[in-house]
């Protein structure tokens, strides 16, 4: 049975999920390969869109609408006495040189923007806001004109830059994976020991490779609407211990470890 067939199989039939426990360790290690990679495309998808359409959205809002502002000794000045806030294709803008707004004001406005405040610059990517002080860069300094010159290259750069990052959240998000499966693999040999089967963590490891398979493929196609699924971490491992249960059940009694 190809790969992409096991794929197929493993979202609903622990039977066939107890019937790959005997196969080459090198396959199981390449599906796992190919089953992050379906994981990763939502996330890698919207992350790019993100960074993309914002950066293009910052610099044309500091090219025309935002008023002329200063960074230097850690502190931001700008021409305005209140803040401003500009929306642009569904991501936000703020300028305030003025103290009253903080990293997670600007997270309760907005999903996805950018906060320019009196001492940090804040991102907020998904709703979740990630502040970096000017501070951490002594005798940093920048205009808006500097700023805006920056943009234009780092929206050009972004041919090599995103590749990079999507290449280190694959392998991320894999290593995490066998981490999981090397831990829901101890599982296993506690399932066969109620369940009176003989096999071994090898075919424990193998097994879960494959159980895994539902809850992954569902979370990237609740990625891919991105929508949110309360307890989601708690749900993927029950449901992969569930279905690594189900497989071990299904392994004849009278087999032998090998």
């Amino acid at each position: 049975m190809n790969i992409f067939k096991q794929l197929f199989v493993s979202l609903y039939s622990p039977k066939d999920i107890a019937a790959f426990r005997n196969q080459g360790i090198g396959k199981t290690i390449a599906f796992v390969f190919i089953l992050t990679i379906f994981s990763v495309m939502p996330p890698a998808y919207h992350f790019s869109t993100t960074i993309k359409s914002g950066i293009e959205a910052f610099g044309e809002t500091v090219k025309g609408e935002l008023p002329p502002f200063k960074i230097e000794n850690g502190t931001l000045d700008s021409e305005v006495d209140e803040p401003v806030t500009i929306n642009k294709d569904g991501f936000q803008i703020t300028l305030d040189d003025t103290g009253k707004l903080k990293g997670g004001d600007i997270a309760a406005q907005t999903e996805n923007g950018i906060g320019i405040l009196k001492h940090e610059l804040v991102f907020v990517t998904a709703g979740q806001a990630q502040s970096n002080p000017y501070s951490i860069l002594e005798g940093f300094s920048i205009t808006s004109g500097e700023l805006e010159q920056f943009l234009e290259k780092a929206d050009s750069a972004l041919m090599i830059v995103l590749p990079v990052i999507i290449v280190f959240m694959y392998l991320f998000t894999t290593a995490l994976n066998f981490i999981k499966i090397l831990f829901l693999a101890v599982f296993g040999m506690i399932f066969k020991n109620n369940l009176k089967k003989n096999i071994s963590y090898g075919h424990s490891w193998r097994l879960t490779a494959y159980a895994i398979t539902l809850p992954t493929i569902f979370f990237a196609i609740m990625d891919t609407f991105e929508a949110v699924v309360p307890l989601g971490i708690l749900i993927s491992w029950f449901v992969s211990l569930v279905m690594l249960y189900l497989s071990i059940k299904e392994i004849p009694e009278n087999e032998s470890a090998k």
